[in-house]
């Protein structure tokens, strides 16, 4: 039977689903972190796929989502993008040291997956941390810098009169900029990345994830079981069944312990 709880960790809204048997032991732990507009209860599929084969799953909502909603548009949300998505890797490390303190996770084997946003964060939080032992895209960029340019040209376009001040672009970059995976690639690791992404997908480009995919694939050549990019042709903004199973296929190869703890 699988245990879904919903709590708060720190003041962080959660779902926390575990096998029952599992639930006060120590186990493999993988963040799953939603994408924009969205809140954690729209990904307990992967949650349930996840937790069957062994596995911890924190699904917290991002700031302004979910439990958090703050009545923001989704044009006020969409200009508090990038703010969401620092925050957020700051509060994944939050929830990792609350759940390590209650002994609850194998310190090293924990995942980071995400869609869209989520992808995005968990690119991020690649850069930011090394206790990251696997992790999966989905629809996500490691490119923040070239990503945030390429939103503020599409931004131009779709509203010529939006008094986009210069200095403030190029601060905000900047501030992105130790969070960008293809700006920072040795802070990988070679540590263990999948990719998904639809060819058709007109939210968040397949280019630059795949662009970042083909620069760092010679760094694995001594482990290419531990890169993939897997696209999607027929595929827009929406990931297909079986990019689901694949994420956990993924995590089932390279989070599962080596040997199991009594």
């Amino acid at each position: 039977m699988i245990t879904i709880k919903n709590e708060k960790v720190g003041n962080i809204p959660v779902l926390h689903m575990s096998k029952e048997e599992l639930f006060e032991k120590k186990q493999p732990l993988i963040f799953f972190i939603h994408g924009f507009m969205s809140a954690k209860e729209h990904n307990l599929h992967y949650a349930y796929l996840l937790a069957e084969k062994g596995f911890r799953v924190i699904l917290p909502d991002v700031i302004h989502h979910g439990e958090r909603e703050s009545g923001y548009s989704e044009k006020e949300l969409s200009s508090r993008f990038w703010k969401m998505i620092v925050q957020t890797i700051h509060e994944l490390n939050i929830l990792k040291e609350e759940l390590v303190s209650r002994h609850l996770v194998l310190a090293d084997k924990i995942g980071v997956v995400g869609t869209s946003m989520g992808g995005i964060v968990t690119n991020g939080a690649l850069a930011a941390y090394d206790w990251i032992s696997a992790a999966v895209s989905l629809m996500g960029n490691p490119a923040y810098v070239r990503f945030a340019e390429y939103q503020v040209e599409q931004m131009k376009k779709i509203l010529p009169e939006l008094d986009l001040k210069e200095k403030d672009v190029q601060e905000q970059l900047e501030l992105l900029k130790p969070y960008d995976l293809s700006l920072n690639p040795d802070k990988l690791q070679n540590r263990p990345l999948m990719f998904w992404h639809g060819a058709k997908d007109q939210v968040v480009p397949y280019k630059f994830a795949h662009d970042f995919y083909q620069h760092i694939k010679s760094n694995y050549e001594s482990e290419p079981d531990h890169l993939m990019f897997i696209l999607d042709e027929k595929a827009g903004h929406k990931v297909s069944r079986f990019g689901v199973l694949q994420t956990v296929a993924w995590f089932d190869k390279h989070l599962q312990p080596t040997i199991q703890k009594v």
